[in-house]
């Protein structure tokens, strides 16, 4: 065996150990069972927060719930009112009553100060306290686990699934395969750059894998207290109508509302006060003086949007490009064209429609090409329409189809028409001067293709449905919640140039 193959061996023989060690230390370091304590309406002498208790209930895997657990309990409390107009749970408000907060948990902290930053002093709908980012809303999350993990370890409730020193043993071990594996490379005679290439493939696959576990794991006395809150949820099951109380049912509930929702019992409550990115398409906004829900409508399919002046006239003269490439087509194809010679029935029946395809799927090719999204994905259906057969078992339609044009084609052609035609208009329309709107962000929502503009979704404070804008790549991003003065282009919705007014 060469050096070079027992470099690739030691490197394979590695990462076997070290996936056998990383499975010891999973089975090793696993939650023990939680066994359910006697059903009760007592909380015991110092409970655990509600936070802390979302993440007992979810075997220390998560803190979902922690935030709306934590609003309700500062409601019951008396920092925060959570007020019901009509029958409809979905149009409660909250409240900052301006009570004396005293000593808070950060957590707690936290979570207050986000409905203050929403209600102010004249109060919001439960709706408008996710968030209108995405990022900002992961970021927001994330710290409050932290902050929860943190005080469950204080309480000595939880502690890190890996002690310190088995993670870092771990997560220097998965270098080991890489170095043997990028000595094999070089010793092989190839380059430096691609002796790091998969000398690093292996340990990122084995430190993504080691990141996935990392969390936390339950101490015994964690394991007593989750089977004592598991008792509480019990006695909240047994009250039917419990599942389905409204956020403005802690005044009569008071503390048990907010434990409920950190149980999973309270599913109403929980779903209404969301603290992620809430909905893309129904945003509450204040703007204009009231609360009030706006609904967005995102033009993902809407020909031109966002397009400039040169865009739109490569669009129009590749819709043009097909339309009469398809006429032509039609107008000279040949009868003869379906006729050939010899006994060989299968080609006869096959030729007419490599023929027709052919010429559709050229005059296809061609547009794309010129509409500049030809890509090898372009190449691949393309051959699955020229392959051979296609047409076949339609041989006295394909007859008849030679020398006359198809409905299919005529309709074909006339929608490429209008279609060259319309992004013509657009051009035309976009070299107008451009309108001023002035209003605030609603969102700010990414396009599949990283090229593509942004949606920006603007209230004016003037309706209640709005539809996005277009913010091109080279038009700084504006921040959700700012109010701004953008010009903008109508016909195409796109924005040329956006400033702060207020952020």
């Amino acid at each position: 065996m060469t050096f070079e193959a027992e470099m690739y061996w030691g490197g394979a023989v590695l990462i076997g150990v070290w996936l056998a060690m990383f499975g010891l230390a999973l089975a090793a370091t696993r939650n023990g069972m939680v066994e359910t304590g006697p059903a009760t309406q007592e909380f015991g002498p110092d409970p655990e927060s509600p936070a802390v208790v979302t993440l007992l209930a979810n075997r220390w895997r998560s803190v979902d719930r922690a935030a709306a657990a934590t609003l309700l309990d500062l409601a019951a409390r008396g920092l925060i009112e959570v007020r019901q107009p009509d029958d409809d749970p979905a149009h409660s408000t909250v409240h900052v009553t301006g009570k004396d907060a005293g000593p808070l948990m950060p957590y707690e902290r936290r979570v207050l100060d986000r409905v203050v930053e929403r209600a102010g002093d004249a109060g919001a709908p439960i709706g408008a306290i996710a968030f209108r980012a995405e990022e900002r809303a992961k970021s927001w999350n994330s710290e409050l686990r932290q902050e929860i993990v943190a005080e469950a370890r204080l309480r000595g409730l939880s502690r890190a699934r890996f002690a310190p020193p088995l993670a870092t043993a771990l997560y220097g071990t998965a270098f080991a395969p890489g170095v043997l594996f990028s000595v094999a490379v070089v010793s092989g005679g190839h380059g430096i750059r691609g002796a790091l290439l998969i000398g690093a493939a292996p340990a990122v696959a084995l430190m993504w894998l080691l990141a996935r576990v990392l969390g936390e794991r339950a101490t015994p006395r964690g394991l007593e207290r989750a089977g004592h809150w598991a008792g509480v949820a019990a006695w909240l099951h047994a009250h039917e109508e419990f599942a389905q109380l409204p956020p403005a049912a802690v005044t009569v509930w008071d503390r048990y509302l907010g434990y409920g929702t950190a149980l999973g019992v309270t599913s109403r409550a929980g779903r209404l006060l969301g603290f992620d990115a809430g909905d893309k398409r129904k945003v509450w906004s204040a703007y204009g003086g009231t609360w009030r829900p706006v609904r967005i409508r995102y033009p993902r399919l809407r020909p031109g949007f966002g397009a400039a002046t040169p865009r739109l006239l490569q669009l129009a003269c590749a819709a043009g490009v097909v339309a009469v490439g398809l006429c032509l087509f039609a107008v000279l194809r040949q009868p003869d064209w379906a006729v050939t010679g010899g006994l060989d029935t299968t080609h006869s029946l096959r030729r007419p429609g490599l023929v027709l395809s052919a010429g559709w799927v050229g005059v296809a090719l061609l547009g794309v090409a010129i509409a500049g999204r030809f890509s090898r994905w372009t190449l691949f259906v393309a051959f699955l329409a020229m392959m051979p057969g296609n047409f076949a078992d339609s041989h006295d339609w394909l007859d008849r189809a030679m020398g006359e044009q198809l409905v299919a084609e005529t309709a074909a052609v006339v929608c490429f028409g209008a279609l060259a035609v319309y992004y013509l208009a657009l051009a035309v329309l976009e070299r107008r001067a451009p309108q001023t709107v002035t209003g605030e962000v609603l969102r700010m929502e990414p396009r599949r293709r990283e090229k593509a503009p942004r949606f920006l979704a603007l209230d004016t404070g003037d309706r209640d449905r709005t539809v996005a804008w277009a913010l091109p790549p080279g038009v700084s991003a504006v921040a959700p919640g700012s109010t701004v003065r953008l010009e903008v282009s109508p016909a195409t919705r796109s924005v040329r140039s956006a400033a702060v007014v207020a952020g």
